[in-house]
């Protein structure tokens, strides 16, 4: 019996990076994997690499912060599954920059993906999963969101938040059976960091105690354990992945 055997699970951000591999792991563990991101070319691929490797897969381009395209996709996910069991949060951006220079766009653009979209797409599901007496949200945070970075106003803001929603849900939904936890990366080898340069990406592996950097696949993992019935009694936790670099 694979570890997520025939649980539809939605994924946001699935089209790249920590995404697309949580969604690869999710499709090898049995999942009904619902593919989400902002571009088709993306949701097509990701959706046909889960279809390869034996799993039920459906695309959608849906971005978050429209709520109408969120509520579109979860009641079509419905109308052909009939139930949604996981949802992973994994969409999110970054707009750096220090205060003094931080524009009121690049704020408001983060809120409204990390923050917002969590959000939209939480209350989407949250009532279905409620009446069915079951179901897993899983937030990515981000060990920003616990300590904070420089030029990163409000993406760690929103990581806060994210933490603030996690330890909510898990109060009002959890007497209904449905378990809300959130994962907080650390520095992991994704599209996010292709613009940081090699030097910089060896400073930061040189302090992590494991002394490298991590991969998609390990933060997928993460999920796919607190998605299954092995994580039953974890709920409102904060689970820090990154090779021990706050220690």
């Amino acid at each position: 019996m694979k570890r997520l055997e025939g649980k539809v699970s939605l994924i946001t951000g699935a089209g790249q990076g920590i995404g697309e591999a949580t969604a690869l792991k999710f499709a090898r563990e049995g999942a009904v994997v619902i593919i989400c991101d902002v571009k088709q070319a993306q949701v097509d691929a990701v959706a046909q690499a889960c279809r390869a490797a034996g799993a039920q897969a459906d695309g959608y381009v849906m971005d978050v912060t429209d709520r109408a395209q969120v509520d579109a996709v979860v009641a079509q996910t419905l109308a052909k599954h009939g139930r949604i069991d996981v949802l992973v949060n994994n969409a999110g951006i970054t707009q750096d920059a220090r205060l003094q220079k931080m524009t009121i766009e690049q704020f408001d653009s983060v809120i409204d993906v990390n923050l917002r979209g969590v959000f939209h797409c939480s209350q989407a599901v949250a009532s279905h999963m409620t009446g069915q007496g079951s179901g897993v949200i899983l937030n990515a945070s981000s060990i920003v969101g616990l300590y904070g970075n420089f030029g990163q106003t409000n993406y760690a803001a929103t990581k806060f938040g994210v933490i603030g929603f996690t330890k909510t849900w898990a109060r009002e939904l959890s007497p209904k059976g449905v378990r809300v936890n959130a994962v907080c990366p650390g520095f992991i080898t994704t599209p996010m960091l292709a613009t940081v340069p090699d030097k910089v990406l060896d400073e930061l592996a040189a302090k992590v105690p494991l002394k490298r950097l991590g991969k998609a696949e390990e933060i997928a993992n993460t999920y796919a354990f607190l998605a299954s019935d092995e994580a039953s009694y974890i709920n409102g936790a904060v689970i820090e992945v990154d090779g021990g670099l706050t220690l």
